[in-house]
């Protein structure tokens, strides 16, 4: 398995695959769903080093996985990203560094592919 490895979950296919496409260029491991199930599954068997979490989707909201992921002790890097109000992402950020999350970062779509390559680094 590789060092690198990136969770995404988000439904808009064309950012999924843009950021998928730009992981991937560096060397990271990606696995894509847009699925909370599939999401927390991948999570317990993938061990990802960073994930890139959209904050409103349909059927389950950004920030409830934040949680979850607060709960279950996740250590990687987290990119809240959303096309709505930046606002919501930094309030997921709040409520990720509160429940202990210790790396959780906010960004506003669309990233441009400079500052994706950034975040990953």
């Amino acid at each position: 398995m590789s060092e690198k490895r990136a969770l995404i979950i988000d439904d808009e296919k064309l950012f999924a695959d843009f950021v998928k496409q730009v992981a991937e260029g560096m060397g990271y491991d990606v696995r894509v769903t847009d699925q909370a199930d599939t999401f927390k599954e991948t999570f317990k068997n993938f061990d990802p080093t960073v994930i890139i979490l959209d904050m409103v989707m349909p059927g389950v909201e950004g920030i409830e996985l934040v949680n979850w992921l607060a709960e279950v002790g996740c250590s990687a890097k987290i990119m809240v990203v959303t096309g709505y109000n930046p606002n919501y992402v930094d309030f997921a950020k709040t409520i990720g560094s509160a429940r202990g999350l210790s790396s959780v970062q906010s960004y506003t779509k669309p990233i441009s592919l400079a500052d994706l390559r950034e975040a990953l680094s």
